[in-house]
């Protein structure tokens, strides 16, 4: 058995540098998330679906996307706590949006009658304070965003829908750091340390182009998440070993 776990060790140290980000960080929170749990924080994975447009520009609809992550849920006293984590993929813009020029008479003409859909990509880390009514909680606060990919993805309908693309890569156009705030509310399944849902709601502050025209654009979106606590039954027995023994010594 010690052999075969030997064996297995060197290729997911392999799997995981060759990993996506994303896929990376929440591999290293799956191995390692009983080590993270104590009696006053509760860490778990947390993932679900994104709704977003961009509040301030013409046209701009609501896109879906799916998004994943990891949550620290740190007690304070009573009924509060710190809710806290980090979005590693958390897909925002919007789609709808009309068609532009790229430079390109051909490509003009094929896209003319098409419509652009805005990708950015950021890292999310709220800062929400927490309160609790049993298994009911709400939560509120700012959050702080790290965008590090960004895209306009041009469609036509020719034969199918959306059967012709065209991605334009324009990170360059936005800027890094993206403000604002957040409110939520969730239920927990069971009693404990059990699964929970939650509906959260983000409204960007601040400008997210870099040399903006016209009206503010700021970032605004739903999540629909659903957090599942790691490692929580194993923390909870090595704290029960660590009591029974400084009970003996």
């Amino acid at each position: 058995m010690k052999h075969a776990r030997v064996r297995t060790l060197p290729l997911l140290i392999t799997w995981l540098l060759c990993a996506s980000p994303a896929r990376a960080q929440v591999l290293i929170s799956l191995l390692f998330g009983d080590n993270l749990n104590t009696g006053n924080v509760e860490f778990g994975l947390e993932g679900g679906a994104t709704f977003s447009t961009i509040n301030g520009l013409d046209g701009a609809g609501y896109k879906s996307g799916l998004n994943l992550g990891f949550y620290f849920d740190i007690k304070l006293k009573s009924n509060w706590s710190l809710a806290t984590g980090v979005m590693v993929k958390s897909p925002w813009g919007a789609k709808g949006l009309p068609t532009y020029t790229l430079g390109d008479a051909a490509l003009d003409s094929l896209f003319a009658s098409g419509s652009v859909e805005r990708r950015l990509n950021y890292f999310n880390v709220p800062i929400l304070a927490k309160y609790s009514f049993g298994r009911v909680f709400v939560m509120a606060g700012p959050q702080l965003s790290l965008g590090y990919k960004a895209a306009d993805v041009f469609t036509q309908d020719v034969r199918k829908e959306e059967d012709l693309s065209f991605r334009v890569e324009n990170r360059s156009l936005y800027t890094t750091i993206d403000a604002g705030v957040c409110a939520a509310a969730g239920i927990r399944l069971y009693k404990g340390h059990g699964m929970n849902i939650l509906v959260r709601y983000y409204q960007g502050l601040t400008e997210i182009r870099k040399d903006p025209v016209g009206a503010t654009q700021v970032n605004q979106g739903w999540h629909l998440l659903v957090g599942i606590p790691i490692g929580v039954g194993k923390a909870q027995e090595r704290m029960r070993q660590k009591e029974m023994q400084q009970r003996t010594e």
